[in-house]
């Protein structure tokens, strides 16, 4: 019988070294500010720790991958450039490339699978990006993606596997340890990986005792069952987390956080949803889930923390109506 396995995916590219993201920082000094980060007295009551919220919710496109967009963009020579980019995104990433290119006066097309959160859609468009809407998942999007960007000379952006989305990534995590040098943990939430290998990258730097701990949704396990195994693994993608909703480990991210990261946990669609509402009530935060999913963890296991310095990511806050009703009903 003839082989009907899929082709292998190519090597992921290598990873970009702490220079690159200091390199991201003196570029993105003069596009984007740093993002606070706060302590709240109500939120170190609810979860026994000291909690510092990164906010990268208050980037302009709501999340914190437009670090990463702008620092790719700025990467491409003029001509790649005049060709345009092509991604594949549930929407943060595709707000990232589609702001990224907006500023370099670059094309960009983004495929979303059906029915994409509105307001996420809405964003790219207004951005002045192509939409298109093609598949049941991200998987799906991306392959329509993959075949977009050969068909028009674009260049194909990973979700994952970029280089340069980490480093520019990686600037956030600078702040954090520049602002709090002395962290007992940082957590951050997980769908493809970039956010957990940048946070690696930095740590391992200038913060070696902090422990790096990644979570992600139960319902789409496919970089914890990745990590976990060594291999990359597709798994069911089934949450209802947009942010947290890849089907696939990606090799790039994996790769830097196998021997870096202290744990990685998974947690509930309905914790998450529930540390929404706790984000909203102790640290006056609209996050989306995602953004609350450091939280979920953090919740999850109080004792592990308890009396600890730990930074969670507020990774982004572009909810839908229908995601902020659930979370509050």
């Amino acid at each position: 019988m003839p082989d009907t396995s899929p082709p292998p995916a190519p090597p992921a590219p290598p990873a970009p070294p702490l220079t690159d993201a200091l390199r991201a920082r003196r570029l993105l000094a003069s596009h984007l500010p740093p993002t606070p980060m706060w302590s709240y007295s109500a939120l170190n009551a609810t979860t026994g720790s000291v909690v510092f919220v990164k906010h990268e919710n208050a980037q302009p496109t709501g999340a914190f991958k437009v670090r990463g967009g702008l620092t790719l963009l700025a990467s491409m020579t003029p001509a790649e450039r005049a060709r345009g980019v092509a991604g594949y995104s549930t929407g943060n990433h595709a707000q990232s490339l589609a702001y990224a290119a907006a500023h370099f006066e670059a094309p960009c097309a983004i495929v979303m699978p059906k029915d994409p959160n509105p307001a996420k859609a809405s964003a790219v468009r207004a951005l002045g990006a192509e939409l298109i809407e093609h598949g049941a998942d991200l998987d799906e999007a991306r392959a329509h993606a993959a075949d977009l960007a050969a068909e028009r000379g674009m260049r194909l952006v990973s979700a994952g596997d970029e280089p340069e989305l980490i480093a520019g990534v990686a600037t956030a995590y600078l702040e954090v340890f520049e602002r709090e040098p002395d962290l007992d943990a940082v957590i951050v939430p997980v769908g493809g990986g970039s956010g957990a290998a940048a946070a690696c990258l930095v740590a391992a730097s200038v913060a070696p005792r902090c422990r790096v701990i990644a979570a992600q949704s139960a319902a789409s396990p496919a970089a914890h069952d990745s990590w976990r195994s060594g291999r990359l693994l597709t798994r069911p993608n089934r949450t209802r987390v947009e942010g947290l909703a890849t089907g696939c480990g990606f090799g790039l991210p994996q790769r830097m956080i196998r021997d870096r990261l202290a744990d990685f946990v998974l947690l509930d669609d309905e914790a998450i949803a529930a540390a929404q509402w706790l984000m909203m009530r102790d640290a006056h935060t609209l996050a989306e889930g995602a953004g609350a999913t450091a939280l979920a963890a953090l919740l999850a296991d109080p004792a592990r923390f308890a009396g600890r310095r730990v930074a969670i990511v507020c990774s982004g806050a572009n909810a839908s109506e229908r995601e902020l009703r659930r979370c509050t009903a």
